[in-house]
């Protein structure tokens, strides 16, 4: 099976209408959430609570961290819930075999919220830096 075949699967001559990324509307909110984001990230560091902050941006239902952005009340697309690493390894989403290489692929939590993307096709990490204020 070819491309053309996956995108166009009942061999319809009319063209595709690309699919926007749903990255594009988490970029959007991002940048409106962004200083709720690190003043959670460092009331969770300046407590003791963790070093390592995660964040869970989803838009569906998540039972992992607890909710601190909600896209239903806020009108945005996407929820966002903050972690910790210690619970991405209680919950085995971290294994605690690859803990010590999660930390040092870590980047500066003052600089960069670290996020776990969950899209409909997986989740994956991804460090987006805060705006400059």
């Amino acid at each position: 099976m070819n491309i053309e075949e996956l995108l166009n699967p009942e061999g319809e001559n009319q063209p595709q209408k690309p699919k926007e990324s749903p990255l594009k509307s988490l970029e959007q909110d991002l940048k409106f959430y962004a200083e709720s984001i690190k003043e959670v990230a460092t009331e969770i560091m300046v407590e003791g609570i963790s070093a390592y902050p995660i964040f869970i941006a989803h838009q569906h239902e998540v039972n992992v961290g607890e909710m601190i952005l909600d896209k239903d009340e806020l009108n945005t697309n996407w929820t966002i819930q903050a972690s910790t690493l210690e619970e991405f390894v209680e919950k085995g989403i971290i294994k605690p075999d690859k803990k010590e290489n999660f930390i040092k692929n870590y980047k500066n939590a003052h600089q960069f919220m670290c996020l776990f993307v969950i899209v409909p096709e997986g989740a994956n990490f991804v460090f987006y830096p805060y705006p400059k204020s």
